[in-house]
């Protein structure tokens, strides 16, 4: 798969209802995790969507998530610029780029869902999101 980037949107409870309605407006395929289909099922918070994409037959790509309680989400900084791929190589390669001069939020580094991941803020401060796709199991 070749690397692609999109935007990425940041919600707070509403993750769900947002990306059924962009789906509604743009039509495609929606994919939704929850923080429960990785995690504990029964834990608070667990029906809230971790990671959804929607993807359209006009070659849109959205991606959203629900803002965990203890992170701070703040209207109009609600979203980052994801990249993901297979091209691990490709991809540390804009991670370090854009962590010079940056700060790292969240290392890249290998996460439960089986992908490298990791979240900068550029020097500029734009948020970005590098996911690199684990081996297929």
């Amino acid at each position: 798969m070749a690397s692609r980037l999109n935007p990425y949107l940041s919600f707070r409870d509403t993750a769900r209802a947002a990306m059924e309605f962009y789906q509604s407006v743009f039509g495609g395929t929606l994919e939704l995790n929850t923080f429960g289909d990785f995690g504990d099922p029964t834990a608070a918070g667990a029906d809230r969507i971790m990671h959804g994409m929607l993807e359209t037959t006009s070659g849109f790509t959205l991606m959203g998530a629900d803002t965990p309680d203890e992170m701070t989400l703040e209207a109009g900084n609600n979203f980052a610029v994801s990249l993901s791929g297979d091209d691990g190589d490709e991809l540390r390669g804009y991670w370090e780029k854009l962590s010079e001069g940056g700060e790292v939020t969240m290392p890249l580094e290998r996460q439960m869902w089986g992908d490298e991941f990791g979240m900068v803020t550029d020097r500029f401060g734009v948020s970005w999101m590098v996911n690199i796709a684990g081996d297929a199991a």
